[in-house]
């Protein structure tokens, strides 16, 4: 399967989205290394990358996006579910998702498993944080604070 890398652009540098005409199977952070591809985006990437867009403009909050199959444990995909069902604009502590996930002593494994979506944004580990700040984040502390600010979290 091949797929297509629309880069999206933001403050804090470009986005890639990489996907089929079917799903999505990755967002890029800034700090990411990943190439644009040439050429008219399939259906998904598109949609996608249109979506991208008007969240870092401010006009859209929620994301309904096809995301692919990817090979992840049980526990990943828990954590990845629990993540969509954190609203814009809120956050959530590494233990309040291990809670949500019924493994209350798994918050460093939630910061794992966060750190392992092949999604960010759309499954939207940037909101959460440590019990004591802001917490880890792979795309680096500017964008992640990129991110709170634009949803109006006070962290």
């Amino acid at each position: 399967m091949e797929t297509f890398i629309a880069n999206v652009p933001s403050p804090v540098g470009p986005f890639g989205v990489e996907g089929t005409a079917e799903a999505i199977t990755a967002i890029y952070l800034p700090n990411q290394r990943h190439r644009a591809s040439t050429g008219t985006p399939p259906r998904a990437v598109a949609r996608a990358a249109k979506q991208l867009e008007e969240y870092f403009k401010g006009t859209r909050r929620d994301f309904d996006v096809s995301l692919a199959l990817v090979d992840a444990t049980d526990f990943q995909h828990d954590v990845w579910d629990a993540l969509t069902a954190i609203p814009y604009g809120e956050v959530r502590t590494y233990g309040d998702v291990a809670v949500s996930v019924d493994r209350p002593h798994a918050s460093r494994a939630v910061g794992n498993a966060n750190h392992a979506n092949p999604w960010p944004v759309v499954v939207p580990c940037h909101r959460v944080v440590s019990s004591t700040g802001i917490g880890g984040y792979g795309g680096g502390d500017e964008v992640k604070r990129f991110l709170l600010d634009l949803e109006g979290v006070h962290y």
